[in-house]
């Protein structure tokens, strides 16, 4: 089965697939709530996150980390009592944690994007064999970043997680070679080919 059959699962998934998925992410907003969705979704699946992206949106006024990072305790119980939200306080005031740690960020590098982006030379990776079906759970990279916001104070982001949004954001491009978005991103962004960099939990998603 290739790879990029995941999309098929429901009309929301094939949207975001379509439309969102590995394309590169340049604006700071956007990563945030690409961020944010990939730490809520730890230990859940990712169509419950993709189901509730409408309800994040307006528990977290649409993912606007100035304001987020002013929450108060009023805001998370606001949250907790939103209908259709997901009862996780521990995650939700991870993700008020992490809008203070974001504007850290870009008070440092300018934007979160640069300081993200500047791990791949501002450039999308082509790990070698990815295209045909052999996708980690997380590699150097990701455990590299990882640890490093881990460092500056983030929460519920751990290698496999920001596997999972280098992925998401354009950094890593691992859509299948025969899927239409593949060819996409790699005739429209810069790329940089790269050799498998400390692989785990790699499984093989090919026919």
């Amino acid at each position: 089965m290739p790879y990029c059959n995941w999309d098929s699962t429901s009309s929301l998934n094939q949207k975001y697939h379509d439309r969102e998925w590995g394309v590169p992410v340049f604006d700071d907003r956007k990563q945030f709530e690409f961020l944010m969705m990939e730490a809520m979704q730890c230990g859940l699946s990712w169509d419950l996150m993709i189901n509730r992206r409408a309800v994040f949106r307006k528990c977290f006024d649409n993912f606007n980390f100035k304001k987020i990072a002013k929450y108060t305790e009023a805001d998370v119980e606001r949250i907790m009592n939103t209908e259709g939200m997901i009862k996780a306080r521990r995650k939700i005031e991870a993700i008020i944690n992490n809008a203070k740690r974001f504007l850290e960020i870009r008070r440092e590098f300018g934007s979160f994007c640069n300081y993200l982006w500047a791990h791949s030379d501002f450039k999308t990776i082509l790990y070698a064999r990815h295209e045909e079906g052999y996708i980690p759970a997380s590699n150097g990279l990701s455990a590299k970043i990882a640890a490093d916001l881990k460092k500056r104070g983030f929460k519920f982001l751990g290698d496999i997680t920001i596997y999972s949004h280098l992925q998401a954001c354009g950094i890593i491009n691992d859509h299948d070679k025969n899927c239409p978005r593949f060819k996409f991103i790699n005739s429209n962004f810069p790329t940089v080919k790269k050799r498998a960099f400390l692989e785990r939990g790699v499984v093989y998603f090919g026919d």
